[in-house]
This record gives C-alpha cells, sequence and structure tokens, in this order.
C-alpha cells in the first residue's frame, strides 16, 4: 500500500554567504525549512543575515546550533556559513544524526576535508553538495554519452567564465594605497550576490567555482577520477584578487582515469563582458563523434527600454536543477544510494582543485590525492 513519504524538517546552519542553497531546498513538497541556526560568537552583521532571512520564512533564529537541532526534531541540515566553517557544521550535524546539505567549497584545508569524509563514513547519514548538475544541458549530455552517440569519451573541456564583477577593476587604484580587505570586500558585496570567496582567508576561482565544471565531468562521464594536473593562473581583472594574490582566472589540464584527458580554463570576468551569467561551455570528443554543449540552454533574450544595466537579458528557462538535487537527496535518505555529488566525489573535487593551485604556483605537474587513494 502506498503511503506518504515522510516530510523531512530542515534547520538552516547560518545564511552568511547565501540562502540560495535553502531557498532551492525549498522548491520541494518533502523538505521545511523549520528554524535558522548559528553558533552565539558570530559578529552582529551575521546574526542580522541570519534573523532576517528566518524572518522571511517565518521561523524562529536561534543562537546555538545543537540546540536548534534538538529541540526542533530536525532530520536534515543546511550549511550555507563562511568557507573555513564548512567542514565544522557539517561534521556536528552529522555526528548527531543529521542529513547534510552544503555549499561549496567543501572545505578550505585538507584535515577538515578528512575529517568531514570520515565523520559521513561513521554515521551514515546522507550528504550532498549542493550543485549544478541536473541542469536541462548537463542531463541532455549524460543521457548522450550513456547511449555511446560519440562512442567511447577520451576528451573533455569546459570554458567556464563567470560574468560578475568583484569591486574596481585591476590597475584602477593609484599606486600606494592599502591592499583591499578580502573579508570585508565580500561582506559587503552581499548585496549583489558577489560574494561567493566568502572567508576569512582569500580565495580564486579554482576554490569557489570550479566545483561547478569538475562536477559536470564527473557526472556526465560517470566518475572517472582526476590523477594529476597542470595549472596556470594569474589575478587578471580585479584588483581585490590582485591586492590577495588569489586568481580570477586559470587554465588547467587534467589527466583522468580511463585514459581520459580533460581540460578547464575558468575566470571571474566581469558583468559588462557578457549578457547574462557568463560563457559557460563543454565539448567532449568521442572516439566516434563529438558533443559540443552550452550550458545555459535553453534560455530566452530579453531586452527592453530602460532595462537596468545589471539586469541579465538572456535568462534560463526549462531548468528544475533545484527541485531534482532536492529530489535526489530524498532518494537517497530513502534508499540509503549515493547522492550525486556524495562526500567523497567532493572530497576529490577539492582535491583537484587543491592541487591545481599548487601546481600554478611552482609551474609543475601535480599529483592529486583522491579520498581512499591507496
Amino acid at each position: 500500500m502506498w503511503t506518504t513519504p515522510k516530510r523531512l524538517r530542515c534547520a538552516v546552519l547560518s545564511v552568511l554567504k547565501h540562502d540560495y542553497v535553502a531557498r532551492g531546498v525549498a522548491t520541494h513538497p518533502r523538505f521545511e525549512l523549520v528554524v535558522v541556526a548559528d553558533d552565539p560568537q558570530v559578529e552582529e552583521w551575521g546574526h542580522e543575515r541570519n534573523q532576517q532571512f528566518a524572518d522571511v520564512l517565518g521561523v524562529p533564529y536561534v543562537r546555538d546550533v545543537e540546540r536548534a537541532l534538538a529541540d526542533f526534531d530536525v532530520d536534515v541540515v543546511i550549511v550555507s556559513s563562511e568557507a573555513e566553517r564548512h567542514c565544522d557544521l557539517s561534521i556536528r550535524a552529522a555526528s548527531a544524526g543529521k542529513h547534510v546539505i552544503q555549499d561549496k567549497p567543501l572545505s578550505t584545508v585538507r584535515s577538515e576535508a578528512e575529517r568531514l569524509v570520515t565523520t559521513i563514513d561513521e554515521t551514515g547519514v546522507r550528504f550532498l553538495m549542493w550543485n549544478r548538475n541536473f541542469l536541462p544541458a548537463i542531463n541532455d549530455a549524460r543521457r548522450r554519452i550513456a547511449d555511446g552517440t560519440i562512442g567511447r569519451p577520451y576528451a573533455i573541456h569546459s570554458d567556464f567564465y563567470f560574468a560578475k564583477d568583484a569591486g574596481v577593476p585591476k590597475g584602477s587604484r593609484p599606486p600606494g594605497y592599502p591592499p583591499l580587505n578580502w573579508r570585508a570586500h565580500q561582506i559587503a558585496s552581499h548585496i549583489d550576490g558577489s560574494d561567493g570567496g566568502l572567508g576569512t582567508d582569500a580565495m580564486g576561482e579554482l576554490a569557489i567555482e570550479a566545483i561547478y565544471p569538475l562536477g559536470y565531468f564527473d557526472v556526465i562521464l560517470g566518475g572517472p577520477r582526476v590523477e594529476r594536473v597542470f595549472a596556470r593562473s594569474t589575478s587578471h581583472f580585479h584588483q581585490v584578487y590582485a591586492d590577495n594574490d588569489v586568481e580570477d582566472l586559470a587554465s588547467v589540464t587534467l589527466e583522468m582515469s580511463d585514459d581520459i584527458i580533460g581540460s578547464l580554463a575558468i575566470g571571474r570576468i566581469g558583468a559588462a563582458s557578457h549578457a547574462s551569467g557568463g560563457d559557460i561551455k563543454l565539448l567532449i570528443q568521442g572516439d566516434r563523434g563529438t558533443l559540443a554543449i552550452n550550458e545555459a540552454h535553453p534560455d530566452v533574450g530579453i531586452y527592453y527600454k530602460g532595462q537596468p544595466p545589471r539586469e541579465a537579458r538572456q535568462r534560463r528557462v526549462a531548468s528544475e536543477n533545484d527541485f531534482l538535487l532536492a529530489q535526489n537527496f530524498a532518494e537517497a535518505i530513502d534508499t540509503g544510494a549515493r547522492t550525486i555529488m556524495d562526500a567523497s566525489t567532493s572530497y576529490n573535487i577539492f582535491a583537484t582543485c587543491e592541487a591545481a593551485r599548487e601546481s600554478s604556483r611552482t609551474s609543475q605537474p601535480v599529483k592529486v590525492h583522491n579520498w581512499n587513494d591507496a
């Protein structure tokens, strides 16, 4: 006899970085956001953001994570704090037996990433790193590869250029000015959503955004591991990146298992460079053909007099990515299956980004230390 699936009660553990993950989860009827919570030592601006989101939801804001998990009968937590606190909040939730949905990046340091994956494995809870793997173009690419449309894939490339600003352009400040403070800049950038690298330590695009194209490589090709990388990077566009010695433009070559070669060009290229979110494409070559993908399609162009300069001209349509991610997570909870981007996959992407950053510093190829490597 069919029964209604259990409604899953969710605690939102911080929205200091963004609230889009929590909003995405809430698009699915299985999930109910019942409380927003954070640690009491969070700075007052952080408490203000959390309180504002709780007010929008019409739920309590609790300045005590453990009390919120216990008092509100929580099944799932959604973590979107500063990057340095991602693992700590996720580990504490998993240790309490709660399933975890986490914002990117997985971590800023390897030891914390290792501790998170170990905790997820030991507790048996489900973990999902929020991603874009259910976009229509990516779904179609997965089906075509699985159907053998282009034969055996042996090469994959992505251009992943994010058309977002990050403050003043490089070179626009007179010589002798003090360097821009990364954390203060990211806190102020919250108003227009360009604070994806919120944290104490500066993070370049390899840390902030490379999860998306590397996630595409993983899901489209069926999970090959990146074994070695060679990368070059620079601070080309934005002063805050140059002042903090992190990259806003990078290229990466990837040697992968199954004799696959990958390449990635990634950058934060500024809002004036593109009519919408950026130029994001993939090219997959197989032994019987080639697959060319525009990640944004299907989309529609909207142009009118008096249009605000920052309003996107080209807008995605027919995308159910948020709903499908939440559905994937609910099914994983129900069946014990892996999610589309579980903890070990997220760790491997983190390890690839870490190796790429090391390679760009040393100008040498670097081995990727994946999870459970011998």
